[in-house]
């Protein structure tokens, strides 16, 4: 017999997510499920799904699960968390605009806002490379991280934000082909668990340009996590300023803030319900 599921679909600058509830439904998915229905032609198409399960620590109001669109299981995605939060709060799951919400390596605070944005606490940045995870080493000679492909050194930096991320600073992206390397250096054995590649070109010291390869996806028209670690990056490199950061993305613009190094980052941006809908299984 067929099982009737509803979801929703919501996205942020053009990050779009499916979310769905296991609360009052009950959802039996698998990666192939899960790959099948992110096929945009033969599918509903989404980066991301989202599930909606109920917490058992007594600081979260609910458990966040992410798949990506490949269907692998990730602990992070900080677009899909404030979609998640919007989409508690619209379908009445919560009456609080401030939500803790737990994911498989923290629990983040989520504040809505009145004028459509919203606004994320993802926690604070990690730097401990068996954490992230990350086993290559700073290269002698010049003091950095790099990876080689075709005759050609690219030099990043590695943290984690609740997933792992590799930042390039470009100068220039007319002649980069994002696809190429985004997915080379995305299952480059140096990450034992894959790894998000942002591109990042510094406008000013206050603002950045972003595109990014997200990994079990692809290229994606925005990304919140990404976001984060590429203003982190340029701050530790002291290449921006510790202020609200603008961040210029396919999709639109983010938000960033970092004040100290040990403090959490801030992301905020807008967050819209696209349409409901259900499939059956």
């Amino acid at each position: 017999m067929k099982k009737k599921i509803f979801f929703s679909k919501m996205q942020s600058l053009g990050n779009d997510f499916v979310i769905l509830e296991n609360l009052t439904q009950n959802f039996c998915y698998s990666s192939s499920l899960i790959k099948s229905l992110s096929n945009r032609k033969l599918g509903i198409g989404f980066d991301q799904l989202l599930i909606v399960e109920s917490s058992k620590n007594k600081n979260a109001d609910f458990f966040y699960r992410i798949f990506n669109a490949d269907g692998t299981e990730v602990s992070q995605c900080g677009n899909g968390a404030r979609c998640f939060a919007k989409f508690l709060f619209i379908k009445g799951f919560s009456k609080n605009k401030k939500i803790s919400i737990q994911t498989k390596n923290r629990i983040m605070s989520v504040l809505i806002q009145s004028n459509k944005l919203v606004t994320l606490n993802i926690g604070k940045p990690i730097f401990n490379l068996n954490k992230i995870p990350f086993i290559g080493k700073k290269n002698k000679k010049y003091k950095k991280y790099f990876i080689k492909l075709e005759n050609k050194k690219y030099f990043f930096d590695v943290l984690s934000v609740g997933n792992p991320h590799c930042v390039l600073q470009v100068k220039n992206f007319k002649k980069l082909n994002i696809q190429k390397i985004g997915s080379f250096i995305e299952s480059h054995k140096f990450f034992p668990n894959k790894t998000n590649v942002n591109f990042m070109k510094i406008l000013n010291n206050k603002k950045i340009f972003l595109r990014i390869y997200e990994r079990g996806v692809g290229e994606t028209q925005s990304c919140g996590s990404g976001a984060c670690a590429s203003v982190v990056s340029g701050i530790l490199n002291k290449i921006l300023k510790r202020k609200k950061i603008c961040v210029n993305l396919l999709g639109g613009n983010l938000e960033v803030e970092w004040k100290k190094k040990n403090d959490c980052i801030y992301v905020t941006g807008p967050v819209f319900h696209v349409y409901d809908g259900f499939f059956y299984i």
